[in-house]
This record gives C-alpha cells, structure tokens and sequence, in this order.
C-alpha cells in the first residue's frame, strides 16, 4: 500500500509536503515527530507480532 502511494506522488508533491511541514512545526520540532513516529510504529509492529503469535497458539 505504501509502496503505490509512492508512486501516485511525485518528487514535486515530496517537496512541497516536506516544506509545508518545515513551516508548520519548524525545524526544532521534526526531530522530536519523527522520534515519536518511530516509537508508535515500533509498538505497533509488537503489537501485531503479539497477536500473530497468540493466534498461532
């Protein structure tokens, strides 16, 4: 799903995505989302290896 989204955006639509956010939330703050993003993403990746191996159980 991910990988067809990249497709249907261009590099111009990247650009213009990446600098609307650089003026939302400043250059201090992105580092700080991003870390963040990658946490949720971690716990639910644990998440879903949790039920798969419950299910398998």
């Amino acid at each position: 799903m991910t990988l067809a989204i990249l497709l249907v955006v261009g590099a111009w639509q990247i650009v213009l995505i990446v600098l609307v956010v650089l003026l939302l939330f400043g250059g201090k703050k992105i580092p700080e989302l991003m870390k963040g993003l990658g946490k949720g993403i971690s716990e639910f990746k644990k998440g879903k290896e949790e039920i798969e191996k419950d299910l398998e159980d």
